[in-house]
């Protein structure tokens, strides 16, 4: 008859030692490998294998190791923990460590019963990672069973990877080109969102009708919008087509008030404030009406909305945050500021004789086209402004619009030759998606005018090259000397053409030995829409790779602006160079962002603006929209969008101008005109209206619905039960010492080869480094500064590589007949003058059993901790130490060699008394499990439903997984 273990209890199995899961049954067992993970977890039927009851082996008193014996071990041992015992089930198992103010999201939803969330923190502190610690947390604790995240397709399989990789979340793309293979595998009436509970949608897939209804009909109970400002519309009619498409949806899935919905975006305020308020209406709908003057309104948003500037979270937990120390302040190091420098150029003389005619053909084909209907004269103004841009981007962009067909051409009215040639001719600053925007736009409209353009074509290919081409020559400069000053640039260019041009006019090539301007040591590459997201990422690591190590090595990236939103560029680039100017400041801004953010390791960013001094739009662009842009974010800290229309009207009037007032038309005769004073009033007023707003609501909304010291009080917490920053750099250092790899010291970080180590480190590491890495024994970069690039470790305890390491140091102290080094070990006597009277140290490993309430029922499950408690004296009338005190002794060093046969008598001793304080682990035990209830409540303080019938209790016994002695050196001679 087959034994009934109790969940937490410890069994025997296959060879090794498990917990028993609540979800056990008598006739199966689901199992955790004891310090394992939930990817290990098995089930096991006691009919067909044997299981038996297992004890916890105790110490060996032989097993002696040195003073940090008992510090690596107990820090290997919580390295390993996934299942934490605290309100945060999953930031044990996963592979991110948050900043401290990351937590704060997580803080706001776990007081909701359903979390309703609009994240809108600046560019680059981590809106993704705060989403995903929502996730992650919300699956772990059954609160939600499925996941979908709206994203754009570009960013779809980037999604995908940081949820894997960070949160262990498996989530499966959704997109136009994979649905076709995700339904064949359907059963017939399946809906592919029952059958993959995690996925990832792209924007694109849901314009269909039939998948959208399927979509709001299957909908998983947990829904991230990312860039979630282009899912809304303003009351006004002039919204984008697919924005209100998508806004339609949101309000469908938002509709259901027990979904979780986060919405995530920097920028909530597109300058429309009913934009904003329907943002808010998806999140909770009495939002969209409240006022938000009053303190009634406020605190209601606070509940539901956190958007903090980088000044606010940059040092993050002092007194400035009202603490009494700053004992818990955490330093992010964002970039300072960025670098702004504008620079000009001038056309050659041949330049200008081509801008000149293709000016005066334009001008001719808008002037006759509005004598000829409103559909003629739309097509001929979108065909005159593609004809301008590309020329002012670069000669091959200008020959390839001169030999294409307009897309409006075939526009059938006004209307759609507006839609048709807008998108590829300006640049919305919340277009659905930037694939495709990036071709060169057509110029040609009628038949009969295609051997002038032939003509003007073939006088643009002529131009190609630094002599003819100013702008190139310019650019050849500026990067030379941001490359000298030991810069990596990313280069933006608006089409297609101009990004491989400049390519071509950089690059070194091996096959012809063709030097490029920038040095030998320099690689260039280009990324455009031509690639697919994946491709692009592939692109990007195969430029840093043929850079490699070299510190003299340089790379220079050419883009367009398929990588100007949501890629994360900072650990390759740090300097951002605009070849061609975006007609929507806000553009810029997200350019920038892709090197400007957290991880970046320059203190600076040098963003470089290159205008044209004489090609009539350059100058009046970057002086009208791009430069107030920069002052209000200067002003406020924070980037204020432009409204489309308003600086569509700036630029339509620059070009209208440009057309019809004359080839050489002064500065001044610009901005005198009628059009373009009623434009750039429009735009002033709108724009400073935004601003306004956009400055109050940070005050007025400023988030203090969690106070720093709540803040505080978990991260202390989740320190005490995990480890600090400082208690793995030690813990790492020390084992790789110990192993015998060679560490060398750069500043704050290291890097550790582990050639000479023993077999057992080096297939631990294999895994997670890469065979290569130890094959070739080349060094491993360890980092100190989590946001680490590829190829590099962090010194936090979720990283892989300290992971890997940290489980070889715990087995191998778990096994004493291990071969090779072992620099952790379970039992010690040091002589030290860090006591006074003989201290016994113990490591002890408890085990919970949680009872977590929930929307979808009771979850039961079983977690660890591991505790030091120390006392002085013999077992039996013990003296406990404070968990400080017991702490510190990890500190103390030995005065003087310890005997090993009296350190062995000493060990056997102490271990054989140790059923003494039996009692006193058990009632720890009870204490520990009292704290982390009032823990769970606590944190859930303002959800009275999900902390009704919450239960911790520790399982008995403890597990004595340690024991270390410390005698004063008057006693280290005598028997103990």
């Amino acid at each position: 008859m087959a034994l009934t273990y109790s969940a937490g209890s410890l069994v025997t199995a296959r060879g090794r030692e498990w917990v028993v899961l609540p979800e056990s049954a008598s006739d199966m067992l689901v199992l955790r490998p004891l310090g394992g993970s939930d990817d290990d977890i098995a089930a096991v039927f006691p009919t067909f294998e044997e299981v038996k009851s297992a004890e916890f082996a105790a110490p060996e008193p032989s097993d002696l190791g040195d003073q940090r014996a008992a510090g690596l071990l107990r820090t290997a041992l919580r390295i390993g923990f996934r299942s934490g015992a605290g309100p945060f089930r999953s930031l044990a198992g996963i592979a991110v460590e948050p900043r401290a103010y990351q937590l704060v999201p997580l803080l706001m939803a776990l007081r909701q019963q359903t979390v309703r969330m609009l994240i809108s923190d600046d560019v680059g502190i981590g809106k993704t990672v705060e989403a995903g610690l929502i996730a992650s947390e919300l699956l772990a604790q059954g609160e939600a069973t499925g996941l979908a995240v709206l994203c754009s397709p570009a960013l779809a399989e980037q999604w995908q990877a940081e949820l894997h990789t960070k949160f262990g979340i498996d989530a499966e793309l959704v997109l136009a080109s994979t649905v076709s293979r995700l339904e064949r595998g359907l059963d017939l009436g399946q809906s592919l969102f029952d059958k993959y509970p995690h996925v990832i949608v792209s924007t694109d897939f849901i314009k269909s009708t039939r998948h959208r209804d399927d979509f709001v009909r299957h909908c998983p109970d947990l829904v991230i919008v990312d860039e979630a400002h282009t899912c809304v519309a303003a009351d006004d009619t002039s919204t984008n087509t697919q924005n209100q498409l998508r806004y339609e949806l949101l309000k469908r899935v938002s509709a259901d008030m027990d979904r979780h919905l986060l919405l995530v975006t920097a920028t909530p305020h597109s300058g429309k404030e009913s934009a904003f308020r329907n943002l808010l209406g998806l999140v909770k709908p009495k939002l969209a009406k409240v006022n938000l003057d009053t303190e009634a309104g406020r605190v209601l948003l606070a509940q539901h909305f956190v958007a903090r500037k980088r000044a606010d979270v940059r040092q993050y937990l002092t007194k400035g945050d009202g603490l009494s120390d700053d004992s818990l302040a955490e330093k992010t190091a964002f970039p300072s500021d960025r670098y702004f420098k504008d620079e000009t150029y001038k056309l050659a003389p041949a330049y200008r004789a081509l801008l000149d005619d293709a000016i005066a053909y334009a001008s001719d084909r808008v002037e006759a086209a509005d004598s000829q209907g409103k559909r003629e004269a739309r097509i001929a103004w979108w065909s005159a402004i593609a004809l301008l841009r590309s020329l002012v981007s670069s000669p091959r962009a200008a020959a390839q619009t001169l030999r294409t067909r307009s897309a409006a051409a075939v526009a059938a009215s006004a209307e759609e030759a507006d839609r048709l040639g807008a998108p590829l001719t300006s640049d919305s600053a919340d277009s659905d998606t930037l694939e495709g925007m990036d071709v060169a736009p057509g110029a040609e409209t009628e038949e009969h005018a295609g051997t002038r353009l032939a003509e003007l074509a073939a006088r643009a290919t002529e131009l190609e090259g630094p002599e003819q081409d100013l702008k190139l020559k310019a650019l050849i400069k500026h990067l030379k000397a941001l490359l000298a000053d030991g810069y990596n640039p990313i280069v933006f260019c608006r089409y297609i053409p101009t990004a491989e041009y400049l390519a071509d006019q950089l690059a070194n090539d091996p096959e012809t030995k063709k030097r490029g301007p920038l040095g030998a040591k320099t690689v260039v590459k280009a990324v455009t829409g031509t690639l697919s997201p994946q491709q692009r990422i592939q692109r990007i690591e195969e430029l840093a790779a043929e850079a490699g190590e070299d510190a003299a090595a340089r790379r220079v990236l050419i883009a367009t602006d398929c990588l100007s939103e949501g890629v994360n560029l900072q650990h390759h680039f740090d300097a951002v160079l605009h070849y061609d100017l975006a007609w929507n400041p806000t553009r810029h801004d997200q350019r920038e962002g892709r090197v400007d953010r957290y991880g970046q390791k320059k203190d600076q960013v040098r963003v470089i603006t290159l205008y044209g001094d004489d090609n009539g739009i350059d100058g009046k662009v970057l002086e009208v929209l791009i430069k107030k842009h920069r002052q209000i974010k200067k002003d406020l800290g924070i980037s204020v969008s432009v409204p489309d229309e308003m600086s569509t009207g700036v630029t339509d009037a620059i070009v209208e101008w440009l057309l019809l007032r004359g080839r050489q038309g002064e500065q001044e005769a610009l901005f005198g005109s009628d059009a373009f004073q009623q434009s750039f009033a429009d735009l002033e007023q709108d724009w400073n209206s935004a601003a306004e707003r956009e400055k109050a609501s940070r005050s007025r909304f400023a988030q203090r619905s969690i106070h720093p010291e709540e803040v505080a009080r978990e991260v202390a917490s989740v320190r005490e039960a995990l480890g600090s920053a400082g208690e793995i750099a030690t813990f790492v250092r020390d084992s790789l010492n110990a192993l015998g790899g060679v560490l060398r010291e750069t500043g704050a970080d290291f890097t550790a080869e582990v050639g000479g180590t023993s077999a057992g480190l080096r297939d631990a590491l294999a895994p997670v480094v890469g065979a290569e890495v130890i094959e070739k024994d080349r060094p491993i970069p360890f980092r100190v500064d989590p946001a680490v690039a590829r190829g590099e470790a962090a010194l936090v305890r979720t990283d892989p590589v300290v992971g890997a390491l940290a489980g070889h140091v715990l087995n191998a102290a778990l096994d004493s007949q291990a071969d090779g080094v072992r620099p952790a070990r379970r039992c010690g006597v040091i002589t030290t003058d860090a006591v006074t009277t003989r201290t016994t140290l113990l490591l002890v490993r408890y085990r919970f059993h949680l009872t977590l309430p929930s929307r979808s029922g009771e979850k039961q499950l079983v977690a660890e901790d591991a505790r030091l408690l120390a006392f002085r004296g013999s077992p039996k009338n013990a003296e406990w130490l404070t968990q400080e005190e017991a702490v510190a002794l990890l500190d103390a060093t030995a005065t003087a060699n310890t005997a090993p046969e009296f350190g062995e008598r000493t060990m056997t001793r102490i271990l054989g008394q140790l059923p003494e304080v039996t009692d006193y682990l058990e009632s720890y035990g009870d204490e520990l499990a009292a704290g982390l209830n009032e823990s769970h409540r606590r944190v859930r303080k303002a959800a009275d439903e999900i902390v009704r019938g919450l239960r911790v209790t520790a399982q008995k016994p403890a597990d004595i997984l340690g024991a270390y002695v410390y005698l004063p050196a008057a006693v280290s001679g005598e028997a103990a």
